[in-house]
């Protein structure tokens, strides 16, 4: 799994034109799920995420995490996080899982979130969605399941 997340001072998600999911300061997560990718996927980085420490503290440093100052999270699902751009200029998604698979593992990393405490919203999986985000810091990281691995 890949989550892009992006500090925020707020954050929305519409369908339609119409608000399916907003929050104020905290988190944009938008969240892929690769072929191949397990349930341990989504807890690896449900955990690095709530307690990635990228929220200043008085000093200015990055020292408080998603749990330290009770952000918001909008979580969203975003399977051209696997985008493959090495060949011609339509990118590939092939690494990308199909919905019987990444939908269960989308579901259980929002249910991992919610489990956390923090206030979680959503889109809708396989919608077309407006996303509106105003970054804060700009503070903007990529990670990766795959990690776990190497560490």
């Amino acid at each position: 799994m890949r989550a892009l997340i992006q500090r925020v001072s707020k954050g929305s998600v519409s369908i339609d034109d119409r608000v399916v999911g907003r929050i104020s300061s905290g988190l944009v997560v938008l969240l892929g799920v690769k072929q191949g990718d397990e349930v341990s996927d989504a807890e690896y980085l449900v955990h690095k995420i709530i307690n990635l420490r990228i929220f200043p503290d008085e000093q200015g440093k990055f020292n408080r995490s998603a749990l330290d100052v009770d952000a918001q999270l909008l979580v969203i699902s975003q399977f051209t996080l696997y985008a493959d751009t090495r060949r011609g200029r339509r990118p590939g998604f092939t690494e990308a899982a199909p919905p019987e698979q990444s939908i269960p593992l989308y579901e259980k990393a929002v249910t991992l979130f919610e489990q956390s405490g923090l206030t979680v919203a959503c889109g809708e999986f396989g919608a077309h969605m407006v996303v509106e985000i105003i970054n804060d810091g700009p503070v903007t990281i990529m990670l990766d399941s795959e990690d776990k691995r190497k560490s």
